[in-house]
């Protein structure tokens, strides 16, 4: 009996819900992992990263607007999320990352797309504070830096969208969900802009990737 024989088709398909990704590649994962559901969704995780990245320089020009209203009305989002073409803007996987996307802002109220957007005024703060407790820790420079570098991993996961962990499996960031359906749909996918608005709070949140702002320019 062969490796392919063994693989349990339920196994397949509750990888296929977990992952997002295509039932042969979910087949080919649990193959190479003997059937651990685990590992081979970690692998189809490293593959859809590699994936994502060789497709980031091609342009993204089509895409949607998706909304989300949560907690009767008290809190609104609106997120811009691109892709190559309307087919693909259009599929039902698509819709449900758009979906997903503007309810994971309104839960966890990111203030930037990702990293490379994070203002040099908020950078800089951060830095300081965390060099600050480091340094009180009276530890060499080296250890301080390796600190350092930690700690702005843990500030950018808490303020950039890409970095948050998904709301709805905390084992994947933002960045990975969407790897999953640039591995499925076979397109870049780029989150270009959102806003979050709550009533009664004194001000509201609006980011833009920097890489569209260049873009425009």
């Amino acid at each position: 009996m062969t490796v392919a024989e063994k693989i349990d088709a339920k196994l397949v398909k509750d990888l296929r819900e977990k992952s997002g990704a295509p039932m042969g590649d979910c087949l080919k994962a649990l193959q190479e992992t003997k059937g651990n559901i685990e590992d081979a969704f970690v692998v189809l995780r490293k593959r859809g990263m590699a994936s994502a990245q060789k497709k980031a320089a091609r342009t993204t020009n089509e895409g949607a607007v998706g909304t989300y209203i949560h907690a009767g009305g008290k809190i609104g989002v609106m997120v811009e999320v691109n892709c190559e073409s309307d087919f693909v803007a259009r599929t039902e996987d698509f819709q449900d990352l758009l979906k997903d996307i503007a309810m994971h802002i309104a839960a966890s109220d990111p203030r930037y797309v990702k990293p490379e957007d994070v203002s040099p005024e908020d950078m800089e703060r951060e830095k300081e504070i965390y060099r600050a407790q480091a340094a009180a820790t009276g530890k060499p420079a080296n250890i301080i830096e390796k600190m350092l570098e930690g700690k702005m991993a843990k500030f950018y996961e808490e303020v950039c969208l890409l970095e948050q962990p998904f709301i709805k499996d905390q084992a994947i960031s933002i960045k990975e969900l969407i790897a999953q359906k640039v591995g499925k749909l076979g397109e870049n996918i780029t989150v270009r802009r959102f806003a979050r608005f709550k009533v009664g709070a004194p001000d509201w949140t609006v980011a833009t990737t920097k890489a569209t702002e260049t873009a425009a320019e």
